[in-house]
């Protein structure tokens, strides 16, 4: 079964302690699609501009992702320049370019249009909502943000809220959205306004949700070398959504076996420049490192 993303598509030029890197494919839909594409068919929304390589086109269409509903518009692709240092743990943004982005407004094609995996990528949350109003009949919504749409556009995002079954958040940014300091009352208030589920991203420290009045937590993979941590959040949703959708359905199971498969897919990606790694990586290395996951929080006694 297919994931709908809509989401950005960019050329990203990103510096970290280990490299620099410029032009490279990026934005939130891009690493999304490429995660969830080593578990099901991804249909991808965004925009692009005539400058937009057609080497990347190729690359998406090559892992199972329809590109379709990809516009390209007159003028030049989303720009994003950032920088990171000491423990990679936040990118400093040095320059940005929203470029034909900036009126993106999201026409979802009539065969995406019965999507029941839907993942609405980090963009104004009046845009998440009429893509909510396009599809018919979906399974999941899941949603993620950021803190310029939290403290900007609050009301709209809460109205957005109230659609979707399922939020990814990091810390922060849900501090901000609920007004609690403490997680555990962050959580249970910004559920009360519509997700279920609660997912918050915590950086190489791993992820928490709160599904069905319990908690679950999976730890960030001890990886040695961390050359880029670009879209990591977002190959963590790709790998969550794409493996419910391969499941076929949302149990308190299935919900955990998607936590340890996005976080499978985000500490793949964090090991090279762009999102190269995710488009090379096998079925095979995916499982095993699953493997090495659930090991990580075994307890034989």
């Amino acid at each position: 079964m297919s994931v709908l993303v809509v989401g950005s598509i960019a050329l990203d030029s990103v510096t970290t302690p280990t490299g620099q890197h410029n032009e490279m494919l990026g934005g939130s839909a891009t690493y999304f699609s490429l995660a969830a594409s080593r578990f099901s068919p991804v249909n991808v929304v965004g925009v692009v501009g005539e400058d937009f390589p057609e080497t990347y086109k190729n690359l998406l269409m090559k892992n199972q992702i329809d590109i379709t509903g990809i516009q390209i518009s007159k003028g030049k692709t989303f720009r994003w320049k950032g920088e990171y240092s000491g423990s990679m743990n936040e990118a400093r943004t040095l320059d940005t370019q929203l470029n034909v982005f900036q009126n993106f407004s999201p026409v979802i094609p009539r065969h995406y249009r019965n999507s029941k995996w839907v993942f609405l990528g980090n963009i104004h949350p009046e845009l998440q909502l009429r893509v909510i109003e396009q599809i018919e009949n979906a399974k999941l919504f899941a949603l993620d943000t950021m803190n310029f749409w939290i403290d900007g556009y609050l009301q709209m995002l809460r109205k957005t809220l109230k659609h979707v079954q399922l939020l990814i958040i990091n810390e922060n940014e849900i501090r901000m959205l609920s007004g609690e300091i403490n997680i555990t009352r962050a959580v249970t208030s910004v559920q009360k306004m519509g997700p279920s589920t609660v997912i918050v991203k915590r950086g190489e420290y791993g992820s928490l949700m709160y599904h069905d009045k319990s908690w679950f937590y999976v730890p960030g993979y001890p990886e040695s070398l961390v050359v880029d941590p670009t879209g990591a959040g977002d190959s963590f949703a790709g790998g969550f959504m794409g493996s419910l959708a391969r499941s076929g359905k949302v149990t308190t199971g299935t919900l955990k076996k998607a936590m340890i498969y996005g976080s499978v897919m985000a500490s793949f990606n964090i090991t090279s420049f762009g999102p190269w790694k995710l488009a090379e990586i096998t079925g095979s290395e995916v499982e095993q490192r699953f493997k090495l996951f659930r090991a990580l929080v075994a307890l034989r006694v």
